[in-house]
């Protein structure tokens, strides 16, 4: 087992250590949820709210923006240690992300290299129902990673020209779009129904 820690708002993080001898992190073992982004905005902008486990679906219409929001709230109200170190939340880098997606391995998926193993880790295009799903209900990677590929797109702090990378494709992306290399581009305010995030606390 990794060392992990969870959050007051539901969330668990895994230690990752990238080795690259970049400083280590610890990232969500899945995306922010509706209820977590609930609990610390007070509001739910997601689009698939329908039923009684929405709470547990990852929260999406959010723009990169909105999650510096977020993450504000989160570092001025948690600022006490955790596992013996003091540190803030933040969205990862493209980097990090790929580097915690593929957990070692270096196929297209972070499980395989085949497009017919897709299921077995993400809700895409061709099995999503046309929306997100609860988190977690896939196979996760082999450091306990959920839903690095499809479901929600998630937001990285990484810009590219004047846009921020985002990563993992969605529900409603085919298999190419989900795989850990590709990537999309989007404006800081853009905001969509298949684009959420996933958290990074890092030691100082």
């Amino acid at each position: 087992m990794r060392p992990s820690f969870s959050n007051d708002h539901g969330g668990t993080f895994v230690l990752i250590e990238p080795n690259d001898g970049a400083d280590p992190f610890f990232i969500g073992a899945r995306p922010v949820t509706q209820v977590e982004w609930s609990s610390v905005m007070g509001e739910n902008p997601s689009r698939f709210q329908d039923g009684w486990s929405a709470g547990l679906r990852p929260v999406e219409r959010v723009s990169w923006l909105d999650c510096q929001e977020f993450i504000n709230r989160l570092n001025e109200a948690e600022t006490g240690e955790r596992l013996g170190l003091v540190g803030r939340w933040r969205l990862p880098t493209e980097t990090e992300w790929v580097f915690a997606c593929l957990a070692g391995s270096n196929s297209r998926w972070h499980h395989s290299d085949r497009d017919a193993d897709l299921d077995d880790v993400a809700w895409h295009a061709g099995n999503s129902g046309a929306t997100t799903r609860e988190v977690g209900q896939k196979q996760p990677n082999e450091w306990g990673l959920y839903d690095m590929h499809g479901n929600v797109a998630e937001w990285t702090d990484t810009l590219d020209g004047a846009k921020r990378v985002t990563k993992g494709g969605s529900w409603l992306m085919e298999s190419e779009s989900t795989t850990a290399l590709a990537k999309g581009r989007r404006d800081v305010d853009s905001r969509s129904d298949g684009l959420g995030l996933r958290l990074v606390w890092a030691p100082l």
